[in-house]
């Protein structure tokens, strides 16, 4: 299966923010806006129409193009397309019996269309 996630690609680890908690006062992590904004983006544009709940183990194989030549971390790219499809529904869950593998991600720079194309195969 493969599809495209038409948006700049975000990390969770580097777009978070801290908040207080109205009622306890107490301080919490919670995922930025700008990531917010691109999971609910990305789960519109995969649109159902790639919902599977992935369940058995797969090859996740991704390339992220970036509008930048910014430094980035692969994993944290992996980790946030992760959640974006268990969310969407593509995968059942991220966990290491069904995300059994990456192998084949990359990043690459792409200014005037910065997307991420998955690509799903079986093992």
């Amino acid at each position: 299966m493969k599809f495209v996630i038409p948006f700049s690609p975000v990390t969770k680890k580097n777009s978070q923010q801290i908040c207080i908690n109205r009622k306890t006062g107490k301080r919490f992590i919670s995922q930025s806006e700008q990531y917010k904004a691109y999971e609910r983006a990305s789960c519109l544009a995969l649109n159902g129409s790639y919902r599977k709940n992935i369940d058995f183990p797969i090859n996740l194989a991704a390339t992220f193009f970036m509008p930048t030549q910014r430094r980035v971390d692969l994993v944290n790219l992996i980790e946030a397309l992760q959640d974006v499809l268990v969310k969407a529904g593509v995968l059942a869950d991220d966990n290491s019996s069904i995300v059994v593998s990456t192998d084949g991600s990359r990043v690459a720079l792409d200014r005037r269309n910065p997307r991420t194309e998955v690509e799903i195969t079986p093992l």
